[in-house]
């Protein structure tokens, strides 16, 4: 049985760490032995972990005191490394930005990569001299290979860090259908609206990445011309409180409807007439795979991958109020009719075939 060891941040409510317990579960379901590394041991997250896995907390200290925190995170380090060492078949570094993450799989097997979910350089806006810290900090050339899951990750990442690119892959994110089907049919308060077109966004409530003031401006806009429309937001996060101002200054109570954070998200897809995602960027969007899933039409802005939304599963806007604006209100006019059936059992195969690459160490671009 191969041992694998994967490192994060926490298992909250994020994309990076729903692909986390995806993969983890579907591993350990199929034979693997999966430890999971953890800075904090919590979550939502954690009842959706299979029983069998394996739970280890490794909180770096963040003392003010230097010489406190550099001895107590060398003591740390040291303990883990005795009992760890090359100990697991393969590791991996899943949320990029845990320094500690980045350490500790690299000590639990020779066999290493860098998990990768955005694209770096739109991340620091531009600034290569930004992107090239993070990774050095990182140690990304200590690692075995770089796994992203976007080309545009890919592509961008290999601009700064060419000599990289026979160890650099992409591998999207498994999708749990049979899961998220399940949950889509849970009952919720709220239904569908006859004659009223219903649009989703579900994310964190983050500004500099989600953008979800161009959701707002647009829907003043549409709400002028007397639309009828709603949108549902179901997420929380540091820009909430700014979103609910904007909506009530601009009196848009009826139209954004605040649902909150929600660990089931499923069944506002199955009320929804249109996903809406409205970010600068993004890494490979876990709402592209779950919108196919459900088979739910698609605003999105041109983030990583769009190119499979555009034309097949709905519309693409530019990176502007402007654009989102015009692409709610043509959907709102017309509708969009899907033109391809989502296979997810297809999606999922060649996925797999990948990851098996790259757990056992070959050649990943072979």
């Amino acid at each position: 049985m191969k041992k694998i060891l994967f490192s994060a941040y926490s298992l909250d409510i994020g994309g990076i760490e729903k692909a986390l317990i995806t993969l983890a579960n579907y591993l350990q379901e199929k034979g693997y032995d999966i430890t999971i590394v953890l800075e904090k041991k919590q979550g939502v997250f954690l009842q959706e972990l299979n029983s069998k896995i394996r739970l280890v907390e490794y909180t770096p200290d963040d003392s003010q005191n230097i010489l406190k925190r550099k001895l107590n995170n060398l003591a740390k380090r040291v303990k883990f490394y005795l009992r760890y060492k090359n100990k697991f078949d393969f590791s991996a570094s899943f949320a990029t930005y845990s320094m500690m993450g980045s350490v500790v799989s690299r000590i639990a097997s020779k066999n290493n990569c860098l998990w990768c979910h955005a694209d770096y350089l739109t991340l620091f806006n531009d600034n290569k001299a930004e992107v090239i810290k993070f990774f050095k900090d990182r140690k990304y050339n200590k690692f075995k290979n770089i796994v992203f899951v976007s080309e545009e990750g890919k592509k961008s990442f290999l601009k700064i860090f060419p000599q990289m690119d026979k160890r650099t892959v992409v591998c999207n994110n498994l999708i749990d259908y049979k899961q998220i089907e399940k949950l889509a049919t849970e009952k919720i308060e709220i239904s569908k609206q006859e004659n009223v077109v219903t649009f989703l966004n579900v994310g964190r409530h983050d500004e500099r990445q989600k953008r979800l003031t161009r959701i707002i401006e647009s829907a003043k806009k549409l709400k002028d011309q007397n639309y009828k429309f709603r949108i549902l937001l179901v997420g929380d996060g540091p820009d909430r409180e700014l979103y609910e101002r904007l909506v009530k200054e601009n009196h848009l109570e009826k139209q954004i409807i605040f649902m909150g954070k929600q660990q089931n998200p499923y069944p506002y897809f199955k009320i929804a007439d249109c996903v809406l995602l409205t970010s600068d960027y993004e890494g490979y969007p876990v709402t592209f795979l779950e919108s196919f899933v459900l088979n739910v039409p698609i605003i999105t802005t041109k983030v990583s991958d769009y190119q499979q939304v555009e034309g097949k599963y709905g519309y693409v806007a530019e990176k502007s109020t402007e654009d989102v604006y015009n692409k709610m209100k043509l959907f709102i006019e017309k509708g969009f009719e899907i033109k391809e059936k989502f296979e997810p059992e297809k999606y999922n195969s060649q996925i797999v075939n990948k990851l098996e690459k790259i757990i056992e160490g070959k050649n990943v671009n072979a």
